[in-house]
């Protein structure tokens, strides 16, 4: 009877050490399953496009099953996040958007029709890029103390181009006006590209802008970078100095990108994959492309990535509320 009891223990002692290996098997399983589909918001050929069919190339070689990318832009994103929003949580449907979708959104427009963590899952970061503060060089500016110098003396003259109001390039551009003292002036436009081009012009003496858009024009000499947002100096820009080297501390952002399941979706499944993610953006082809686009691969995983939400959130929501700035 002892012998019984005491191979029965044994049994019950090899199941539970076997759960965490059938987890992990359930969770390959069900990923090779079925296609998938790759939610991308936003038009063909941006960073988030791009993003998303480095995503979908790694899922279909490494699952043996295809995955597609389905551009859905529209409504500021909300077209193809409502998508995902609804989409059956397997794992194979999954959405990657920009930051200012998570973490601005959310204060910027109150009746937002889903909630971050209320309807998805966050799965893990895929890549950022730096911010660069940069001017026209007839400004008489060759450094960020100079720029501040430079707006205080003469007040009212000096204004800085973003891709919209509400964008994290604008709250970035209100973050350094608060932290520096500087005596700047916001103009929105729609979109990078007319910006860069009126500063360029001159019409406008200042940009803050994703490092991607204005690198080929500080290589050339036509725009000249003061300094990175990041909390460390880009490779791409290996001379230009951050913010805090700069003389203005208390700030240390950049534009990033992430990868969001439907709530509910199997946390092994969300776990799998992150993992899936951090192996797929090492591989040569994902790194080459990356750097195309000024972009570094960047993973941070699971409930790590639901906190740098959190945490971003809580940055830029007094930034929001303390200079009145709506939604347009």
């Amino acid at each position: 009877m002892q012998r019984s009891e005491f191979l029965k223990s044994c049994l019950a002692l090899a199941s539970v050490l076997a759960l965490p290996v059938a987890h992990a098997a359930t969770a390959t399983e069900q990923l090779s399953a079925a296609q998938f589909t790759v939610i991308a918001p936003f038009p063909a050929g941006g960073p988030v496009d791009i993003l998303a069919r480095i995503l979908a190339t790694g899922l279909t070689e490494h699952y043996k099953q295809a995955a597609i990318v389905d551009n859905r832009p529209g409504a500021s994103g909300n077209i193809g996040i409502d998508m995902v929003k609804r989409a059956k949580p397997d794992g194979h449907t999954l959405l990657v958007v920009p930051q200012g979708n998570l973490t601005i959104n959310p204060t910027l427009m109150p009746k937002l029709p889903y909630s971050v963590f209320g309807d998805f899952v966050p799965v893990a970061s895929m890549g950022r890029t730096a911010n660069v503060i940069a001017v026209n060089p007839q400004v008489p500016a060759k450094s960020v103390q100079e720029l501040v110098a430079l707006s205080k003396a003469k007040p009212n003259s000096i204004s800085y181009a973003s891709p919209g109001v509400g964008s994290s390039l604008h709250l970035a551009g209100e973050l350094f006006k608060d932290k520096s003292g500087a005596d700047i002036m916001h103009v929105a436009y729609k979109g990078s590209t007319q910006g860069v081009t009126d500063v360029l012009g001159g019409t406008i003496p200042m940009i803050v802008a994703n490092l991607p858009t204005v690198l080929p024009h500080v290589q050339s000499g036509k725009l000249r970078a003061l300094a990175v947002t990041d909390g460390a100096r880009s490779g791409f820009l290996p001379n230009v100095p951050t913010l805090a080297e700069a003389g203005v501390p208390g700030i240390a952002i950049s534009s990033w990108y992430g990868v969001l399941a439907p709530k509910n979706t199997p946390p092994e499944v969300v776990k799998q994959l992150g993992e899936d993610i951090d192996k797929i953006l090492k591989t040569p082809a994902a790194l080459n492309q990356l750097k195309a686009q000024g972009m570094t691969p960047w993973v941070v995983k699971g409930e790590a990535f639901g906190e740098l939400i959190r945490k971003e959130t809580g940055l830029w929501a007094p930034i929001i509320k303390s200079h009145d700035i709506e939604a347009q």
